[in-house]
This record gives structure tokens, C-alpha cells and sequence, in this order.
């Protein structure tokens, strides 16, 4: 029984660039290409058809190595990540790129049936190679996923904090003085962000006043309000006066319900006026 698996999956091996382009042909098939894509598509279809047949020779030495499970999963392990990390890059969607699972069980199991009717394979090794393959098909694509999705997460907190980085300009206006404005919601990760930022680029640019525009905030609760004030009290500790502006009537009205003491701020309505002031 041994030996018969052992040449299921040496057939498996010498067909892997057969069943790697019947996989690929069905596939495409249903999936609807404008020109422009598939002329794109063309630069890469060598890759996937190199893929596609790799990885089914990796059930191929699976069969023949199936004594030696750990090598056969360490080699179906190493392809999940390889592989999720270039569909990723590569740009197709992970709900796609999953629909080609249906594709290589239906061939894998078509080459294999084929090959036991032709070398008359008793039906217990059969099932023996289903008892490898399919628990090595799953695994394959649980580590592909799990890659594919890590780089995506990766790319989105990259994403973010790149908005993040960019969200906390502290503009120059003359000597000694800058403007931040804030714009949009500020979370908790944003507020520690703004405090270390605004620090930093008021030191290096020795600014001694700041104004910090408000104008584009359009809530304010109690952590927002707090967090605010905590980088007024900061600049001040390093020597920078602050100047508020901007700040909405339905905001004011939400600072005045928090208690905030308003007599320890310098506040004006605009940005105009604030710079002004200090000319």
C-alpha cells in the first residue's frame, strides 16, 4: 500500500504541469476580464501557472513522503506564505483567490482516480491519500489566508499611520510662531500622537506661540477635551504660549458643560485675529 501511494504521487508529480493548466483554464473562465486587465493579467500568468504546479507537487511528494509528516507540512506551510504574500501584492481580492480551493481538490482527485483505474490501486489506498491530501489542502489555505490577511492588516496600519503623520503639520507662520490646525475626530491613538508631535515640532522650530485651530473638529467629549488641554498644559511647561481658535458653538457649548476653567486660556475667533494679536 505504501509503494501505491508512493506512485500516485509520482504521477501526480510528472502531471503537475497538466493539472496546473486545466486548474488554470477552468478558473479563468469564470472570471470576467476586460482587455486591459488581461493584457495585465498576461505579465503574470507564468507566475501563476508556476504556482499552480508547484503546489500540486507538493501533494505529489506529500504521497511519497507521507511517513514523514512534519516535512510535509513545513513544505505546504512555507507555500501558504509564500503564495498569500504574492496574491496580495499582486492585488487580488482574498475572496477570489480562495475560489481556486474547489478547483485543485476536483483535479487532484481526477488525476488520482484516473491513475488508480490505470494501475488498478485498491480503493484502501484511496483512501489513504485522501486521509493526506485533504487535511494538507485545508492547512494550505489556512496559511495562505492567515498571510494574506497579516499583510493586509500591515498595509492598513501603515495606511494609518501615514494619515496620522500627516494629520499633525505644524505649519510656520513668522518667527516664533505656528499654526496646528485639527481637522476631524480625535481618538486616543490620535491625541497621544498629537501631544508627541506637536511637542517635538514646536521645539525644533522654536516656536514660542502656537495657535491651534479647532475649526475643523466637529465633536468634543470629555477624553477629546481633556487630551486638548493636556497639550495646552505641556506646551506651556516647554515655554510655548497657545492660542485657541476656531472652536464651533456646539463645541464651546460642550467645553463650558465640562467645567473646563476657560480664564487659563487665550482663545480667539479666528485664525486672522489670533495672528494679528502677534504681529
Amino acid at each position: 500500500m505504501s509503494n501505491d501511494l508512493k506512485l500516485l504521487g509520482q504521477i501526480l508529480i510528472s502531471k503537475k504541469a497538466e493539472i496546473a493548466h486545466e486548474v488554470h483554464k477552468d478558473r479563468l473562465a469564470g472570471i470576467p476580464m476586460t482587455e486591459s486587465q488581461k493584457r495585465d493579467f498576461k505579465s503574470e500568468e507564468q507566475n501563476l501557472l508556476d504556482i499552480r504546479a508547484n503546489f500540486i507537487s507538493l501533494f505529489g511528494q506529500a504521497l511519497i513522503d507521507h511517513q514523514d509528516k512534519q516535512k510535509v507540512i513545513n513544505s505546504i506551510i512555507k507555500w501558504g506564505e509564500e503564495t498569500g504574500a504574492y496574491i496580495f501584492n499582486l492585488g487580488a481580492p482574498l475572496d477570489e483567490a480562495l475560489k481556486d480551493t474547489s478547483y485543485y481538490r476536483e483535479y487532484l482527485w481526477k488525476a488520482i482516480r484516473n491513475a488508480s483505474t490505470s494501475h488498478k490501486i485498491s480503493v484502501d489506498t484511496l483512501f489513504d491519500a485522501i486521509f493526506v491530501i485533504d487535511p494538507l489542502l485545508d492547512k494550505a489555505i489556512y496559511y495562505f489566508s492567515l498571510t494574506y490577511v497579516n499583510y493586509y492588516q500591515q498595509s492598513l496600519n501603515n495606511a494609518k499611520n501615514a494619515f496620522l503623520e500627516l494629520s499633525v503639520p505644524v505649519i510656520p507662520l513668522i518667527k516664533g510662531v505656528g499654526v496646528l490646525p485639527i481637522i476631524g475626530n480625535i481618538d486616543t491613538e490620535r491625541a497621544k500622537l498629537l501631544m508627541e508631535k506637536t511637542l517635538s515640532q514646536a521645539t525644533e522650530l522654536k516656536l514660542n506661540h502656537l495657535i491651534v485651530d479647532l475649526s475643523g473638529v466637529l465633536i468634543v467629549d470629555t477624553m477629546v477635551a481633556d487630551q486638548l488641554f493636556k497639550i495646552v498644559g505641556a506646551l506651556t511647561l516647554i515655554g510655548v504660549k497657545t492660542i485657541l481658535t476656531g472652536i464651533r458653538p456646539e463645541v464651546a457649548q460642550t467645553v463650558v458643560s465640562l467645567g473646563i476653567r476657560l480664564e487659563e486660556l487665550i482663545v480667539k475667533s479666528n485664525l486672522h485675529q489670533a495672528f494679528e494679536e502677534l504681529q
